[in-house]
């Protein structure tokens, strides 16, 4: 079965916030929510010997996700591909979810007092698109894929990359799948506050 996914080439990241930018007008994502957050990590080092990268932050389309757990109407749910959504229709704007997540990816739009997420851009790949965040990363640093295919993008990328540069955003229970690739040349990995 498939899971699809998304790998973050840091090393190529230059922290443009395109793709924060495409995230929200793609999903009209209101003023004050974001369901892709670049974050800059860093400076490491001292001066000039400085590293530092950007992090771009998303949900993490867990193996368990928590918030699927807690939702009390069954409007997140995972699909058959592996994508965690929220059904609109369905969400009372509880916030269980919101809670639930524990990488602060979900929001509630206060226009609608829905809940939100990145779905990676589900009706752009259901039509054979990609996810706008890829479509618009001027270094092709967002790689988007079925992690169970050996031959996708995403696993191709991992195998490249080397286990001692792939991190993932602390494990809580919830298997999170999004992987970035971070060489020490570029910065070491910084722990990642929940």
């Amino acid at each position: 079965m498939a899971k699809m996914t998304m790998v973050v080439d840091l090393d190529k990241c230059v922290g443009c916030y395109a793709c924060e930018i495409a995230c929200k007008q793609e999903n009209d994502v209101a003023l004050s929510s974001y369901w892709n957050m670049v974050h800059e990590m860093g400076p490491q080092g001292e001066f000039p010997n400085l590293k530092m990268y950007w992090l771009p932050r998303a949900c993490q389309q867990c193996m368990n996700p928590s918030c699927v757990e807690v939702c009390p109407t069954g409007a997140s749910y995972v699909r058959e591909d592996g994508r965690v959504l929220v059904d609109a229709e369905a969400c009372i704007g509880c916030g269980s979810c919101v809670k639930g997540c524990p990488y602060g990816a979900r929001s509630t739009d206060g226009r609608t007092n829905v809940a939100g997420k990145c779905n990676l851009c589900a009706d752009l790949c259901d039509e054979g698109g990609l996810p706008a965040c890829v479509k618009c990363c001027v270094n092709t640093a967002r790689i988007y894929g079925d992690m169970t295919d050996p031959e996708s993008d995403v696993s191709r990328a991992l195998a490249e990359a080397g286990d001692e540069s792939i991190y993932a955003l602390p494990d809580t229970g919830n298997g999170p799948t999004v992987k970035y690739i971070l060489h020490a040349k570029t910065a070491a990995w910084e722990e990642v506050e929940l």
